[in-house]
């Protein structure tokens, strides 16, 4: 009867899984080997060609074992197989007609077992074959070197019901079933094959012959097999790996080359940045100690407008004054009263004039205040002359701020209150005032006829203009918004990080 296909099937002795199990130890070892006292951290250190290399070394390593595991398997099953087979055409050729007593009886006879010893002494069984037993289709032993055996009943295991049922079996034994107790004193592992015993005349299955033989043909074979597997598939294996480890190398050279002009693209980039934030902080501060350092010139203009022009003006009119209390009878050649009286009207005029300028253009002493009291000033001053009502909403205002940005605060509320009462007659003013994220924020909106911005010619609204190169000087940004028939809204803010001041003199 040709066999069946052959398979190990007991977990005992020789198996694939320790042999996997031990080459992915050496595995690791060998990777420890390459890369002596590395860990995870010092691997991400590496290059990525070095990653690429160590990486890729692992897995061939571990693919050939893995490799030679299967290979092993295979050649080990085949022989299995060829075993199998030639056990199994001995037994029904030669065997099988000195058991066809078992058709009708469940023992041997004496001669029958004189046979059967005769056979295993004179390995006419095969050189390696060591010992063999019959067992009886209910799992009785009928022969076994070990007469201690015969006649025990066992119970049925996979491979003997195997036989049982007319397939042949074989595998490797590590000689732990209870009815090994005769092999298990000289070996520590056998191969073990079962092979259907029939009766000739009608072909049922009357037992099974079960042959114990060395192993050592078949460990030679996996051996060599294995060998010659990790051989070939190192050789390609390592070809693979030298071509790739060359690509990846020139692949990680340019990308080396490449990251290092990057960075050093990057550090030029960082000190050209650090440099345009140093510069544009020092154009904030010049702006900050320009915008003081005018109020201050405008402050000493308003003062000689006031001792200069305005002194010689007031003289000139108290002298006027002196010679219009003449009588035209002692003035000699003396203009009449008319004229005097349009002279005089005009150096009043004119001093009025002086006057106003010199205060318009004269701040007064900010630096002790609070941005509060900034606002407050200004719409005081502004009702006071305007006599309009404005309304005003102060919160979250900080107590200090530097003094450029108090002036800009000054000099912007100032001019919105003024063109909210000259376009929009102080119709609806309200002020609001407050600090949010480390700016200073102020909103002046009336509800007056408004106008379209995107309307207004380059030469228009210069006060809007002055406000808003004011306002951006010192790193702010100013907004108007507005709409004809819905009111205008300024809206401003300023940084209150420090700059460098000038002092309010």
């Amino acid at each position: 009867m040709p066999p069946d296909t052959l398979r190990p099937e007991k977990s005992g002795g020789r198996t694939v899984t320790a042999g996997a199990i031990r080459g992915a130890r050496a595995a690791r070892q060998r990777l420890q080997r390459f890369l002596p006292g590395r860990t995870l951290h010092g691997f991400r250190r590496l290059s990525l060609a070095q990653r690429f290399l160590g990486a890729s070394l692992a897995v061939l390593l571990v693919g050939l074992v893995l490799i030679g595991a299967w290979v092993g398997r295979q050649v080990e099953s085949q022989e299995l197989t060829r075993t199998g087979a030639h056990v199994g055409l001995y037994v029904n050729g030669v065997i099988a007609n000195d058991l066809q007593l078992l058709a009708s009886k469940p023992w041997l006879d004496a001669t029958t077992v004189a046979t059967l010893d005769a056979l295993v002494t004179s390995n006419a069984l095969g050189e390696h074959v060591v010992a063999f037993k019959v067992w009886t289709a209910d799992g009785q032993v009928v022969y076994s070197p070990n007469r201690d055996l015969i006649g025990r009943r066992y119970p049925i295991d996979r491979d003997l019901a195997a036989a049982l049922k007319g397939k042949l079996t074989a595998d490797i034994s590590a000689l732990n079933e209870p009815e090994n107790e005769y092999e298990r004193r000289h070996w520590h592992r056998l191969l073990q094959v079962y092979a259907p015993l029939q009766e000739q005349s009608t072909g049922r299955i009357i037992g099974s012959v079960e042959s114990y033989q060395l192993p050592d043909a078949l460990d030679r074979a996996v051996r060599s097999a294995q060998l010659r597997s990790w051989g070939i598939v190192a050789a390609v294996m390592l070809g693979m790996y030298a071509l790739l480890a060359g690509i990846v190398k020139r692949g990680s050279d340019t990308i080396g080359r490449q990251q290092a002009a990057l960075g050093q693209k990057v550090v030029e980039l960082s000190t050209l940045l650090a440099e345009n934030t140093r510069l544009h902080e020092r154009v904030r501060q010049a702006a900050g100690r320009t915008t003081t350092l005018n109020e201050q010139a405008l402050r000493r203009i308003s003062a000689d407008l006031h001792d200069g022009p305005g002194q010689a003006l007031s003289l000139a009119l108290l002298r006027l004054d002196s010679l219009q209390a003449l009588s035209p009878e002692n003035c000699q050649g003396c203009n009449s009263g008319g004229d005097f009286a349009v002279v005089h009207q005009a150096v009043r005029d004119a001093l009025e004039e002086v006057r106003t300028i010199s205060a318009g253009l004269r701040l007064p002493a900010l630096q002790p205040l609070s941005p509060t009291e900034v606002v407050e000033r200004v719409v005081r001053d502004h009702q006071r002359r305007s006599g309009a009502t404005v309304q005003v909403d102060l919160r979250a205002v900080p107590r200090e701020a530097p003094l450029p940005v108090k002036i800009g605060l000054y000099r912007t509320l100032q001019e919105s209150l003024s063109n909210a009462t000259r376009h929009a007659s102080g119709a609806g003013v309200t002020v609001h005032c407050w600090a949010s994220a480390g700016y200073l924020h102020l909103t002046v909106a009336d509800a007056g006829p408004g106008f379209d911005p995107g309307r207004v010619p380059a030469s228009g609204h210069l006060g809007l203009a002055g406000m808003r190169e004011r306002v951006e000087l010192l790193g702010g940004e100013f907004v108007v918004a507005s709409a004809p028939g819905q009111g205008t809204t300024v809206q401003v803010r300023w940084p209150l990080t420090a700059t460098d001041e000038a002092e309010d003199g």
